[in-house]
């Protein structure tokens, strides 16, 4: 349907009238008014309906609905034209603002965890000069996650309230500044340095539920998984960079540099972030109409909570709760055992030194950043196609489980460094898929609530973490050997996938 626009309508002849002047005058004002409600009409159903399939090839389109006001490309999560647009050819493509959060969350939690491997990796040589014994490591190592412990809870119900950005500003402003205290704690005493590492725990301990809600209210259903898996391929790319990094800035300036460094960077980020994106994409003011459209049509319909937070025996009075508490501890459980005595167990097992310790560290925590992604598109994707939320995570939650109890079982028989980098890597890229898991169904059962539920179920995790950590320096100091803690770790990841399999739901429960 052609719409002629009033401009190229031909004025009609002029009259010496006054009545004749006015009559078409008249006959003017209505003429446009029919065509301004025509035009409307046909705006309305462009932007309803979409366009037709041969307007869509005159612009070079194919299966894309195009919003015609803001140009947003509401397909994806990069938009057409705006401010820094990128020139690919003749046309231009720029980040949509829920890209934008994502790869600053992202960033962060790359430091989030690049700020916890520092201490991994320095405490070989610390251990040397402070006389540390194996199990004394082992409570080093878990004194970040005392602090840990508690912030989860109050750091969840804090980003349900008042949002994830202000929890995570704050938490991050702690750690950098409790990162760059811990080599001089650690000269001063060793009550210092426990003190220092549990603050830091305690600020570290609001990055996932801050993360969870903020991710929750920025993307749509269908890409929530995959948002989830970009920011924890930034969180699993910090423990490759800083397992890199710190033994050779440690060998240029010494063991503060590499706690200098990454202090630093959270600084710098913090300033990006507290100017860069808001709590909700509806306070966003450089959102676009259509790009708040698709987010918000993309959630599930419900009632704000209010500021309410539900009761813990509300909450544990179900079973999928319940699902999520065990897969938790379980995944806290592996996950802690790893990214705190892989660095020593290389040492330790098979007599490598401390860079090449970090190199056959890095590679498995690389690989584990491009899985969880994989795992996330494809828990996406299999969403999309139809197929019911309860059963795709449970199906990433058994490969993010039973992949890795095998690999932990094959470990035990590695003879040499690269092989048992290879089980490592095996181990860690499948447990990344958790994350399509247990990890986004909080989001799953309790939508309002997701920041809060993550913090509780968090916190009993990090008990597990804390007990698994502390285990490990013991039984390596009683039996001389890993062996045995990582027979026990795959039993309990094969129980758990029993369990969540029987009880796990991706239906809304609170």
């Amino acid at each position: 349907m052609a719409v002629v626009a009033p401009s190229l309508i031909p004025s009609p002849p002029s009259c010496s009238s006054s009545s004749s002047q006015s009559n078409l005058f008249g006959f003017h004002q209505r003429f446009q008014s029919k065509l301004r409600g025509k035009s409307l009409k046909l705006e309305i159903s462009l932007k309803t309906w979409g366009f037709r399939e041969e307007e869509k090839k005159k612009r070079g389109e194919r299966g894309v609905i195009s919003c015609r006001a803001e140009g947003v490309n509401t397909a994806g999560l990069f938009v057409k034209g705006g401010v820094g647009s990128i020139g690919i050819g003749k046309s231009k493509v720029s980040l949509s603002e829920r890209m934008k959060v994502v790869i600053l969350v992202a960033l962060v939690m790359c430091l989030c965890n690049a700020d916890r491997v520092v201490m991994s990796v320095a405490i070989v040589p610390m251990a040397v000069t402070h006389g540390w014994s194996s199990s004394f490591l082992g409570i080093v190592q878990s004194s970040f996650l005392w602090g840990y412990i508690f912030s989860s809870v109050i750091g969840g119900a804090l980003a349900d309230k008042y949002g994830g950005k202000r929890v995570m500003a704050w938490g991050v402003a702690l750690w950098s500044l409790a990162t760059l205290l811990t080599p001089w704690a650690a000269n001063h005493s060793t009550a210092m340095l426990l003190t220092v590492r549990a603050i830091f725990g305690l600020a570290e301990g609001v990055a996932m539920p801050s993360m969870n809600t903020l991710l929750s209210r920025w993307f749509p259903t269908q890409e929530r998984a995959s948002a989830v898996g970009i920011s924890m391929a930034g969180f699993h790319l910090g423990n490759v960079v800083s397992l890199l990094l710190t033994p050779i800035i440690m060998s240029a300036v010494g063991i503060s540099g590499p706690f200098a460094l990454f202090a630093a960077l959270g600084i710098l980020w913090l300033t990006i972030w507290v100017f860069g994106i808001t709590n909700d994409p509806s306070e966003s003011r450089l959102i676009s109409y259509d790009e708040l459209r698709l987010i918000q049509a993309g959630k599930s319909k419900s009632p704000g909570n209010n500021g309410k937070i539900p009761s813990l025996r509300q909450l544990f009075s179900k079973l999928p709760t319940w699902a999520i508490v065990f897969a938790n501890v379980t995944n806290n459980w592996g996950y802690f055992v790893l990214l705190s005595w892989m660095p020593v167990y290389f040492k330790t097992v098979f007599n490598v030194n401390l860079k090449q310790a970090a190199w056959f560290s890095a590679i498995p925590w690389g690989m584990m950043a491009i899985s969880g992604y994989i795992a996330g598109a494809a828990s996406d994707s299999l969403i999309k196609e139809g197929y019911s939320i309860t059963l795709v995570r449970k199906i990433m939650q058994s490969i993010g489980f039973i992949g890795p109890g095998v690999a932990l079982l094959c470990l035990n028989f590695a003879k040499t460094p690269a092989v048992a980098a290879l089980f490592l890597t095996i181990a860690l890229s499948l447990s990344s898929f958790s994350q399509a898991g247990f990890l986004l169904n909080m989001q799953d059962i309790a939508p309002q609530y997701a920041g809060f539920l993550h913090g509780i179920t968090n916190s009993i995790g990090t008990l597990a973490a804390i007990i698994s950590t502390i285990g490990t320096g013991y039984f390596v100091q009683w039996l001389g050997s890993f062996q045995a803690f990582l027979t026990v770790t795959a039993v309990l990841y094969f129980i758990t996938t029993v369990f969540w399999n029987l009880y796990a739901t991706g239906e809304r429960v609170f």
